[in-house]
């Protein structure tokens, strides 16, 4: 399967979370082996040459893909997660979502200064989210080598809120 057909497997649904807002539901890609395979293969692919020592995955959708891109590049997984869900000490930030704000913890363990991080999640929308990953990771003196996604809504411009990143989506929606 080609990426560009991926598409094809992404469902969309019209007011969820709330009215106005059309969302790209990955569940019916991810029931799909040889599209889940397309889309891992395809994230991994693009980091081969220079592999992250890390790759992050942001609560929740970001857990289903980081750990398989970690897997395929021989690198250690660190998730992010919601607000007093992980044992040891946290840090901790704040940040907007396009329909609210939100909370995610890191360990402050997880990230050892100068490694090479890979940040996966499952869609770019605003921006908000993975920048604060951004933030959390830099503040443990970690370097972002990348932020991957598997779907990218253009419209939304989030990726003006990671500028300064390099940033990898490998489905784009422009409406």
């Amino acid at each position: 399967m080609r990426v560009e057909e991926l598409k094809s497997l992404i469902r969309q649904v019209p007011d969820f979370p709330k009215p106005g807002i059309l969302f790209y539901d990955i569940t019916t890609l991810l029931k799909d082996p040889v599209g889940l395979r397309t889309a891992i293969d395809a994230l991994a692919r693009q980091y081969r040459d220079s592999p992250p020592e890390l790759v992050v995955g942001i609560e929740a959708r970001g857990f289903i893909f980081a750990p398989a891109v970690a897997y395929a590049l021989g690198a250690g997984f660190v998730p992010v997660r919601k607000p007093n869900k992980l044992p040891a000490a946290t840090e901790r930030v704040e940040y907007a979502l396009e329909y609210g704000t939100d909370s995610l913890e890191i360990h402050r363990d997880a990230v050892t200064p100068g490694a090479r991080v890979l940040i996966v999640d499952d869609v770019l929308a605003t921006g908000g989210t993975a920048q604060a990953v951004a933030k959390l990771v830099e503040r443990l003196g970690g370097v972002v080598q990348g932020i991957a996604f598997v779907v990218e809504l253009t419209f939304l411009g989030g990726r003006r809120k990671l500028q300064g990143y390099p940033v990898f989506s490998l489905l784009e929606y422009e409406r």
